[in-house]
């Protein structure tokens, strides 16, 4: 009865240090705008789509569109406090999760009898105490769901792997959660494959249990990819081709790792509870496992499926997941927010040791010295990771500040609190108070026969280049290209297009070459000459900006005739009719691997294009 107090008092403790964490750092960050400007569109009856008219999957995180979605249809809330409700409850959920899966695989664990196991919380305080752990719950983006459905496949596994003969509804239960792992994330296909490989390959399921277990894992993430490939012509979001996902910066990628793990000796709680796991596997009863005996004598292909519904397999499941799942964040060089992407990663390596053991022997137990220096060293573990955790807590790990390091890293909540000058920057008016934002406002107003606003030097003004004549009468409607796309999406009207450089939700930009030296996250650029020729605004001085050259916008007017560059804009743009729909699902692959030249000179010459501009032959 202690036991199961202390328990549960630690999961309530938990979950409210994570929700009491995560409320005092509440925000919502730039790009945690941009998924709400999908949702605006989604509930504006425009469909999935960034920008109305133009199909750009500019969400990484499909379900994490759908279900903001979903609740902002249901609430008629604002969208933002929405977000804020479901970060806050998602977060919180995955803490108790997770303590409940690891509970359970230790109350199943072959203890000496007697006593009293205390099951204390440990690997949850190392992950929320981790600052980026809090400001990533409610920052808008998918972090809280992508925790939350890790801890819920983690208990999952865990049940499955104790309970004696799992039911058909629980196995295709398990076989659905797993399955909407890429829709989470797509590199949470990782672990959504080590488990469905680990249940349809272990001992007792049938063939018609199997084949029922595929319907239930590939029905809706199948489903959604064939019309994926139809609709936006990809085969994954466009976020992926504008950060070129599948790229490779090692150096970066170390250098992201040890941004989070070096400046809260990460290193030293993982070093505790390492020892802590090693130390409550002396605190077993050692007999002959019951699934060893029972297939010692079958075929070895039969043991080895046998042994895979074990708790020991679950657990390395999900530490192999955590390790490659932290090897493909480093190999892509990781992101430009502090911690962010390794997030998932470290709850990987935690869920294991959320709580850890501590046996008190019973009153009159007769007591070795191995067992003080057990229930001892038990204890001093976890005071010692309770302690790192409240340094850790109030530890800065970007110590540059509020700025852009050198390593192009940056603490993004910090940022955006100093430069909007509001210390929960939540509602999307909250950045009207971040440089520019308020002038793209009056200027867009002060123009109504539209026209492309590019941003100045000067963060109190915007050059407007105009549409050619004649102006329809409603005028010709505005763009913008800036780089900060969500608080620019959502100070705006639908109306309005909203592009950026780098090419989250522009195409034409996404699918430029990567920049060998750019900033990790921003290392698309494209030149805003090309902007004006594909928004068709008049592309003459003094109408255009002086920093803009004529000659190369002139030469991009010729190099965005390339067919395979037309054929692009095509495939997003033009309506969507069965005949698309089908061209689109053909083209999807060639389209996440085609790229060109930023420089329009270039690219004429990549695509054999005549140059209004020819080189002179001497």
């Amino acid at each position: 009865m202690a036991s199961r107090v202390v328990f549960a008092v630690g999961v309530a403790v938990a979950a409210a240090l994570m929700f009491w964490g995560a409320w005092e750092r509440r925000w919502i960050a730039d790009d945690g705008l941009i998924v709400l400007r999908t949702v605006r569109n989604l509930l504006a009856g425009n469909g999935p789509v960034f920008n109305e008219g133009e199909r750009v999957e500019a969400n990484t995180s499909t379900v994490w569109t759908y279900v903001v979605y979903a609740f902002g249809w249901l609430t008629q809330v604002r969208l933002e406090y929405v977000v804020l409700a479901l970060a806050l409850l998602l977060s919180t959920a995955a803490v108790v999760l997770v303590m409940v899966g690891t509970g359970i695989l230790y109350r199943a664990r072959p203890f000496r009898p007697g006593g009293t196991l205390l099951l204390l919380p440990a690997g949850v305080l190392v992950y929320i105490a981790v600052p980026p752990a809090r400001d990533f719950a409610t920052s808008g983006l998918e972090t809280c769901l992508v925790i939350f459905w890790l801890a819920l496949l983690w208990l999952l596994m865990v049940r499955w792997s104790l309970a004696t003969r799992p039911s058909a509804v629980f196995v295709l239960s398990l076989s659905f959660v797993a399955g909407l792992g890429p829709l989470v994330r797509p590199e949470l296909a990782i672990p959504a494959v080590l488990a469905l490989a680990m249940v349809f390959l272990a001992t007792g399921s049938t063939w018609k249990l199997r084949v029922g277990m595929v319907a239930a894992a590939a029905l809706v993430p199948l489903g959604y990819q064939i019309w994926r490939m139809g609709y936006y012509a990809l085969p994954y979001p466009n976020t992926a081709v504008s950060k070129d996902a599948g790229g490779a910066k090692w150096d970066q990628g170390f250098a992201y790792l040890w941004n989070l793990v070096g400046p809260y000796l990460l290193w030293l709680p993982l070093v505790f509870l390492l020892v802590g796991v090693g130390a409550a596997w002396l605190l077993r009863e050692h007999h002959a496992d019951p699934v060893a005996v029972r297939t010692a004598r079958e075929p070895l292909w039969v043991r080895a499926r046998a042994l895979l519904r074990t708790p020991t397999a679950v657990v390395a499941f999900v530490l192999a997941s955590g390790v490659i799942l932290g090897l493909y964040s480093v190999r892509v060089g990781g992101d430009f927010m502090h911690g962010r992407v390794l997030l998932p990663v470290l709850f990987c390596l935690l869920a294991p040791v959320a709580v850890l053991p501590v046996r008190l022997p019973a009153r009159g137990e007769t007591r070795s010295r191995r067992d003080y220096t057990l229930m001892g060293g038990m204890s001093v573990l976890w005071l010692g990771t309770v302690v790192w955790a409240a340094f850790a807590a109030n530890t800065t790990g970007m110590p540059e500040g509020a700025v852009v390091g050198k390593s192009g890293i940056v603490d993004e909540r910090a940022f955006y609190v100093l430069n909007t000058g509001h210390d929960h920057p939540i509602r999307a008016s909250d950045y009207l108070d971040y440089p520019r934002m308020r002038a793209m406002v009056e200027t867009i107003d002060d123009t109504p026969d539209g026209g492309l606003l590019l941003p100045s030097g000067d963060y109190t003004f915007w050059f407007v280049v105009p549409p050619p004549a004649p102006i329809p009468e409603d005028g010709a409607g505005h763009t913008v290209y800036f780089l900060n796309l969500g608080m620019t999406s959502m100070n705006v009207g639908l109306d309005v297009r909203v592009l950026d450089q780098m090419g989250l939700a522009y195409p034409l930009a996404a699918h430029t070459e990567r920049l060998d030296d750019g900033r990790i996250g921003h290392d698309k650029n494209l030149f805003p000459d090309w902007v004006v020729v594909d928004t068709g605004m008049v592309n003459k001085h003094p109408w255009m900006p002086m920093f803009l050259d004529e000659k190369w916008v002139e030469q991009a007017q010729v190099a965005i005739t390339c067919p395979e560059t037309q054929k692009l804009l095509t495939s997003y743009r033009s309506d969507l009719t069965f005949a698309r729909f089908k061209q689109n699902f053909k083209d999807a692959l060639h389209f996440s691997k085609y790229r060109f030249d930023r420089v329009p000179k270039y690219e004429l010459q990549r695509c054999d294009l005549p140059d209004p501009f020819p080189t002179p032959v001497n």
